[in-house]
């Protein structure tokens, strides 16, 4: 047992980042708990596509593993990654239920979003990016899928409905409406009570009370061999993705995923307190690889883009430092696939208040936004308003940066628009007249 714990130790560097073989086990453990809930939303909210939603419990939880196993040995952070909240709700709602294009078309454009992304990581072009872009669409765009996402949940909810006179309204409440307010009830107390797992104890739950009452299937049994994977593994077109009017949406998923996984981990690395010189730069580097690669295979099993997960935060403030966390977490995942019986019947109304949370923790960002200066104000509400108004994530963005242009010209502060900033501006117009 010496022996491991040594090879462990060495391995992960775990006493030289001032952490321990049990803080590691047990910040990995807390990660799984944090994120487990996307086991289940994930399949709930890409199956509205048409994709095969046994096949997408499978591939959620191998993605999941597989993203955050090389995160364990390739850059050793306690980091867990998996299919992003916001991004899977833009491949769902925006581009195949809004747009029209198939599912398999838009695993292609996944695809192509991650392998540029991963050319441009290798280059370094990717921070140059991030730098060339004002931070207030950043953090606008953040809330504004904090508010889209929210908005998807309520109307899974059945809260909120089709109005042909003000087109949303309050719905009715039977049963399964009221069990998905108790579940957003649940997870608001956990949450507010700092309660590990609070997500996945309210779909638990709530789930049961649905058996207790008819509306929920009974499961024919509890472990199994997880489901096929042929139904959407190697389905992607890659071809079919290559269309001047996907290119704003390739832009999208570049972007959001730019800004969530970059963002959260500088932070993420400056709190875990590790080196901010050299080998601080070198570990973030390995992580944007790390994000990158796990979208590409992430297209390539059947899901939406893999990205880093907030939900580390939880690991980290229980002490992780190192991969052997994310190990743990990756593990875990792997177990889970012996419970698709149970992930299998989680109802829509059990999973969807997961929807309305995640807004919630999305939508804080919009403390961060100065509206006192109305060239910030300006292009960050309407970039926020128009993601659930249109519902769309990349159109949001794509008034939001023209609306960003047109203000700072009008200002005469057009030398704060570099060169990247109106090429962009460019796209976005296509986007929005394509």
């Amino acid at each position: 047992m010496n022996a491991t714990s040594n090879k462990l130790n060495r391995f992960f560097k775990i006493e030289e980042r001032g952490s321990s073989i049990k803080i590691e086990i047990i910040g990995g453990i807390t990660t799984f708990l944090t994120m487990a809930y996307i086991i289940f939303v994930n399949p709930a909210i890409l199956s509205a596509t048409g994709m095969d939603k046994g096949a997408l419990i499978t591939v959620t939880c191998l993605a999941t593993a597989i993203g955050t196993g090389i995160a364990a040995l390739w850059a050793n952070a306690p980091f867990a990654l998996a299919p992003g909240m916001g991004l899977n709700a833009f491949f769902t709602y925006t581009l195949v239920l809004g747009q029209g294009v198939s599912w398999e078309d838009a695993l292609g454009v996944v695809f192509i979003s991650g392998l540029f992304f991963f050319i441009m990581t290798l280059g370094g072009i990717r921070e140059k990016i991030a730098n060339a872009i004002p931070s207030v669409i950043s953090t606008s765009a953040t809330s504004g899928i904090g508010l889209f996402i929210a908005f998807i949940g309520l109307k899974n909810m059945g809260v909120i409905v089709a109005n042909p006179a003000t087109f949303v309204g309050i719905g009715e409440f039977p049963l399964a409406t009221v069990l998905g307010l108790l579940g957003l009830i649940i997870m608001a107390v956990c949450e507010i009570k700092k309660i590990k797992g609070g997500i996945l104890l309210s779909i638990a739950i709530t789930t049961i009370i649905g058996m207790f009452f008819g509306i929920v299937e009974l499961p024919t049994s509890i472990i199994s061999m997880p489901p096929s994977i042929s139904p959407i593994f190697m389905k992607l077109n890659i071809l079919g993705a290559l269309k001047i009017s996907l290119i704003g949406s390739i832009f999208s998923f570049m972007f959001i995923d730019l800004f969530d996984s970059l963002g959260f981990m500088m932070a993420c690395y400056k709190n875990m307190g590790l080196p901010q010189g050299k080998d601080g730069e070198a570990g973030l580097k390995k992580m944007l690889q790390v994000d990158v690669t796990s979208t590409i295979i992430g297209a390539v099993l059947g899901t939406s883009t893999v990205t880093s997960l907030a939900e580390s935060a939880a690991g980290i403030a229980a002490g992780a430092r190192t991969g052997l966390a994310s190990l743990v977490t990756s593990v875990l995942c792997l177990l889970a696939l012996l419970f698709t019986p149970l992930v299998a019947i989680v109802p829509g109304y059990a999973s969807a208040p997961a929807l309305v949370l995640v807004g919630v923790f999305m939508f804080k960002s919009i403390g961060n936004i100065d509206f006192k200066d109305m060239k910030i104000a300006i292009p960050a509400f309407i970039t926020i308003v128009m993601m659930p108004l249109s519902y769309s994530i990349s159109i949001g963005l794509s008034f939001g940066f023209v609306a960003y242009i047109i203000t700072h010209v009008a200002a005469g502060e057009i030398k704060k628009i570099n060169l990247s900033l109106w090429f962009i501006g460019i796209l976005s117009v296509l986007n929005l007249i394509a």
